[in-house]
């Protein structure tokens, strides 16, 4: 990968204090979405480590959660920023699963940098298509900034006084929570957003809203696996033969019921099938959740224990200036 500026990306390490035979397996690094963060993925990634008793490291992307932030905001930038934290990890090798736009970033990370992933898991979200919802985005941003709440309040009224501002641009609650959680309160009693709404918003168009272009050609061989949600509109079944000019070895499945948030909507389904996918790129195609071949997608991984297994979890912040002022 060329030279690309880079910062100092937070993440949260799960890790077992037992040993187990999976304790030498590359580890699964987690990559969130748009205007979400490592702490949406906390109880994911404690139950995908339980299953899979891999190390499980959860990624705060470039201006979200608590990472740095960067006027620059663009895929090529996210990916680097990850190998940039892998290297300081002295990881060679991970499986990498990210979610909408940390899907895109695990494909370009991928794509760029094939020795170092082992294995792909990409949810909801295509390279070759981009569902016309997510062009509201801009309208979110828009409604976040505008958001007015004074100093010196508690969290909860504080939370309250957000929701009843957003209801304007949506009536979702969930929604409404998701973003909420982006919400933080300084040492002087001030209120901002961990995201940085400027840059989000600035890059947007260009660099966000749609997979690059330029990377046409490439391809990674090794597993992977698309998770798509039957109620959205993000990725579809003819999406396959393009994504497989880029993954050859590409399998989609599908999780009824489940909209874009595939993970926090169908959370128990999310699970069994990140555990127990078949990956392996011999039998390419479209399922359902319900119709696959339950094989180990994270190879040599026991689908299930039977005993409780300790965990450490360790969270590693950089330092960053805070978010975007709320006043």
């Amino acid at each position: 990968m060329d030279a690309t500026e880079t910062v100092d990306l937070a993440y949260a390490s799960y890790e077992t204090t037992a040993s187990t035979n999976s304790s030498n397996k590359p580890p699964l690094v987690i990559l969130h979405g748009l205007l979400g963060s490592k702490n949406n993925w906390n109880s994911m990634s404690k139950a995908i480590h339980r299953t899979i008793g891999r190390k499980v490291i959860s990624i705060d992307a470039r201006n979200h959660g608590d990472s740095s932030h960067s006027s620059h905001h663009s895929y090529k930038h996210m990916a680097s920023d990850v190998m940039n934290l892998l290297k300081k990890l002295e990881l060679s090798k991970v499986s990498v699963l990210g979610h909408s736009m940390g899907g895109r970033t695990a494909m370009v990370l991928a794509l760029l940098c094939p020795d170092l992933v082992s294995s792909l898991i990409v949810v909801d979200i295509s390279p070759v298509k981009t569902s016309p919802q997510i062009y509201s985005m801009v309208n979110l941003f828009d409604a976040m900034s505008a958001v007015s709440i004074r100093s010196g309040i508690a969290m909860s009224k504080a939370r309250k006084l957000a929701d009843e501002q957003l209801k304007s641009i949506t009536p979702d609650v969930n929604l409404r929570n998701f973003l909420i959680t982006n919400l933080i309160q300084n040492n002087t009693g001030g209120y901002s957003w961990r995201v940085n709404l400027p840059a989000l918003k600035a890059n947007f168009q260009t660099d966000i809203a749609s997979f690059p272009s330029n990377l046409k050609g490439l391809q990674y061989v090794g597993p992977t696996l698309f998770i798509g949600g039957t109620l959205s509109d993000y990725i579809g079944k003819n999406d396959l033969p393009e994504i497989q000019e880029y993954f050859p070895l590409a399998e989609l499945v599908f999780i009824e019921g489940a909209g874009h948030w595939v993970h926090s909507q169908k959370p128990e389904k999310f699970h069994e099938t990140i555990s127990s996918a078949n990956a392996a790129g011999r039998h390419a195609g479209v399922s359902t959740a319900r119709d696959m071949p339950y094989g180990r997608f994270l190879k040599g991984l026991p689908q299930h224990r039977s005993h409780w297994i300790p965990t450490r979890v360790w969270s590693i912040l950089p330092t960053r200036r805070g978010g975007g002022r709320v006043e």
